[in-house]
């Protein structure tokens, strides 16, 4: 934009919660007023939205429909009262959160919120050329004032290098980073262009989100131009600048308001948060099926607890090239029959599928006659390099394609006893600035939207999922994604490269997802690509991983090794032991998902989240939250035998394995050997778990519960969630929740329990508590049985008995949950 080309706009329109803008020159920008704390801009230079259609808003609900939702739609939305003030020169827009003055002569937008009393400004446009109105080229740009000392920027989905993104460019594109380094290779698979504003100095936070699946770069203070002062921006090749300010009273809250904003999580089955084998290597075989077995055999020598298992794409290989939905029957001679014994050993298969049929695959013909690719220019299907091979990108925009495609998943999987489908090579790599899609029939250039399709391709897979068995809950994972795809899938940080750096950033861009609405993740434990990982790296990443909601060891070794839970056999009655715990832990994780799916919380979360008024949650380390109550302190180093950690303030601390309690607001020194990962619980917290003895395919729930209490006067309480863990009974309020109230003081904890809506199947319930806990207990349980309520204060010898041990007082030392695993 020429400096003197700097538009005037007026108010053209007030209707309701938008605000319309005009200029002479026949610009046009609205102003929604969504929410107390969420505001929206639009630009449109030429009047004209140019992707009149959005696949990532979706207010509150899991329901978007398969061509999207209408741009200017508010649905959804509270829109509530406002105030509208007519300054000199600018418009000021405020609501309770939120207040907006807008430069009339440039559209500059400066923004304040109100995290308690008094307005803080937040954030300001550039004051030179903050926004192209087509005056430079047919881009879309916004520009944001920086300030260097004082701000600090988190999220932006799955990112290579430290949390904070202060200082760092990042392309918005997906691309296919096998061996990827994760300190700093730019892109990666994931197209989130959300983050999170913190201002060190006025201690509040704001979320930007820029409503598009174009690609493009966000700059976060990497360039530098003498001209304009300290900057950082937006920029994307095609579509509108379509933005939303997100205020909230904390970090949390702004992260939670953009995931509600963005859809609803998938509330996937229990099973998802189990151990899932997998590696590319078992199905590249050619007696895949017998090394597929010799798998469960395995598990069941050295009892590994496992829930399912990812089968990669060998096993739809013709030659060494690999084409969806065919079964090699060589490979595999009786698919049924495998999946059938999978399932008899308690493991769910999930198959791996690519939206891109090469040239010579035996139903490419038919799709091409049914118009089901994507297009180039003279109206043929679009060729793309895919594997070792060319092929042809399904086109998920047209009707047609999701049809075949949803019949194919039932088929060719579901029908066999496949349960869940993995979405793999999902990037949809098309460089062809011609090539076309069908758009839901107002076809547009494929290079405009990628991330659509990759969308489009989960929702058509959850929706055969659905259709094939409505009464389950579908399990999905996807490798790539755009905003939104929390509605669909659990995911992971793609091919990863076996290293220590790798382990390292890893913790950090999981990290990065969930500040970024996307908690269901996890990483290829112990690493996908290059060489195989030490016994001690092994060790190390899996003592990592299972704290993580998706734990999965994958592998495709230079070697052609298998990353095996048994590879070492130095190790593996350790990590035998960590699957067990995991296990023990998983009531845990399995509320964690429920909040998320329930309530918007992040699963997993930097300190700094939890703990913003403490300064140094912010120095980058490499510590991470899981849920509010577990602070991990992974091992990312070589040949430690001890692990400095930092314990926010704000909070005391236990020692999960030996129970000592630590003052928050310090550093201490853990020890690191053996298998016990170094963990602490939140004083003020209990954690849900089960506490039957666990055995390959010999499920076993036994309902406990682990307090951690205030050393001195302090009262918490909490709950938990729980149900079947697989249908959708509890929309029908087939559930339990489970609430714990804890009552402690110098000389007596008083602990209330009560489970409402469905009882526990067993009449067994076990509270644990820090082997160094002396206190006398006074006990409390409220169980609904029917109507009639049982309320006593001692051990109950009803419906729901507490188990003492060893004795009354129901002492016990948290660390026996291992060391009985381990007898």
């Amino acid at each position: 934009m020429s400096v003197n080309h700097i538009p005037a706009f007026h108010l053209a329109e007030k209707n309701g919660a938008t605000l319309t803008l005009k200029s002479e020159e026949g610009h046009v920008a609205h102003i929604f007023v969504l929410e107390q704390d969420i505001i929206r801009v639009m630009v449109l230079p030429d009047a004209q939205l140019h992707f009149p259609r959005t696949w990532a808003i979706a207010p509150g609900t899991q329901q978007l429909p398969l061509e999207g939702r209408e741009r200017l739609s508010l649905a959804g939305f509270s829109l509530p009262d406002y105030t509208l003030r007519n300054l000199s020169g600018a418009l000021q827009i405020q609501t309770e959160k939120i207040r907006l003055t807008v430069q009339l002569k440039g559209l500059f937008c400066a923004w304040e919120t109100r995290p308690v009393d008094e307005w803080k400004e937040l954030a300001r446009d550039r004051s030179t050329q903050a926004v192209n109105f087509g005056y430079w080229d047919d881009k879309v740009y916004h520009y944001l004032k920086r300030d260097a000392q004082d701000e600090m920027y988190f999220g932006l989905g799955e990112r290579s290098g430290d949390t904070n993104r202060h200082g760092r460019s990042y392309s918005l594109k997906t691309i296919d980073a096998m061996g990827y380094n994760a300190s700093s290779t730019d892109a990666l698979y994931k197209h989130i262009p959300f983050y999170v504003t913190w201002s060190k100095r006025q201690q509040a936070a704001f979320g930007l989100f820029y409503d598009t699946l174009s690609e493009g770069k966000l700059d976060m203070g990497c360039e530098l131009d003498n001209y304009h002062g300290h900057y950082r921006y937006f920029v994307a090749e095609h579509g509108d600048l379509d933005y939303y300010f997100i205020a909230g009273d904390s970090m949390e809250q702004v992260v939670r308001r953009y995931t509600w904003m963005t859809g609803k999580p998938a509330f996937t089955p229990r099973w998802g948060l189990g151990y899932s084998g997998s590696t590319m290597t078992y199905t590249d075989e050619p007696n895949a099926q017998e090394k597929m077995n010799e798998f469960l055999a395995n598990c069941e020598q050295h009892d590994m607890l496992c829930e399912s298992f990812h089968l990669s794409s060998g096993y739809t290989s013709i030659g060494s090239k690999r084409y969806v939905f065919n079964w090699n029957r060589d490979k595999f001679p009786d698919p049924k029959a495998f999946a059938q014994h999978y399932l008899d050993h308690g493991i769910r298969l999930c198959a791996n599928i690519k939206p891109c049929l090469l040239q010579d695959h035996p139903r490419f013909s038919e799709a091409e006659s049914l118009n089901l690719f994507i297009k180039n220019q003279d109206g043929k299907p679009e060729m793309v390099q895919f594997w070792d091979e060319v092929g042809a990108y399904l086109d998920f925009t047209n009707p047609d394609t999701i049809v075949w495609w949803k019949r194919a998943v039932t088929t060719s999987l579901l029908e066999y006893g496949i349960t869940s489908t993995w979405n793999d090579n999902n990037e949809f790599q098309v460089l062809n600035p011609q090539a076309t899609a069908n758009g839901f029939g107002q076809r547009f250039k494929a290079v405009e939207a990628k991330g659509l399709q990759t969308l489009l391709m989960m929702a058509a897979s959850q929706e055969a999922q659905t259709e094939f068995t409505p009464e389950k809950r579908p399990y999905l994972v996807s490798r790539s994604g755009a905003a939104g795809m929390q509605r669909y899938v659990q995911t992971w940080s793609g091919d990863n490269y076996t290293s220590w750096q790798t382990l390292k950033y890893n913790i950090k861009m999981g990290l990065g997802l969930a500040m970024s609405g996307i908690s269901n993740t996890g990483h290829d434990v112990g690493g996908f690509s290059g060489p195989a990982p030490s016994p001690e790296l092994l060790l190390r990443w899996v003592q990592f991983g299972i704290f993580m909601p998706r734990f999965s060891i994958h592998s495709w070794n230079d070697d052609k090794t298998v990353n095996e839970a048994w590879m070492y056999p130095e190790i593996t009655g350790a990590i035998r032991n960590l699957l067990k715990l995991r296990a023990c832990l998983t009531p845990y994780f399995y509320d964690l998902l429920w909040r998320y799916h329930q309530h918007y919380e992040p699963m997993i979360r930097p300190t700094f989240l939890a703990f913003p008024n403490d300064p140094k949650c912010f120095v980058e380390n490499d510590d991470m939250l899981v849920g509010t109550s577990l602070l991990l302190a992974a091992v990312v180093e070589p040949n430690q035998t001890s692990r400095n950690v930092y314990l926010p303030a704000g909070a005391d601390w236990y020692d999960f394995w030996s129970g000592a309690h630590h003052r928050g607001g310090q550093e201490i020194v853990l020890p690191a050997v053996g298998e016990q990962p170094p963990l602490l619980a939140r004083a003020g917290s209990a954690i849900a778990i089960n506490v039957a003895e666990q055995h390959f395919n010999q499920a076993a729930h036994q309902q406990g519960f682990m307090v951690f209490p205030h050393q001195q006067d302090g009262a918490f309480e909490t709950e938990f969630f729980d149900d079947d863990g697989d249908s959708n009974a509890y929309l029908d309020g087939k559930s339990s929740m489970w609430k714990i109230q804890v009552q402690s003081n110098a000389e007596t904890l008083d602990i209330d329990l009560e489970c409402t809506g469905i009882q526990p199947a067993s009449d067994l319930v076990t509270l644990l508590l820090p082997q160094h806990e002396t206190r006398q207990v006074v006990l409390s349980v409220a169980a609904i049985l029917g109507d009639a309520i049982v309320n006593q204060r001692r051990e109950i010898q009803l419906k729901i008995k507490l188990q003492a041990d060893p004795k009354p007082s129901i002492k016990q030392k948290i660390v026996s949950i291992l060391k009985r695993f381990n007898q």
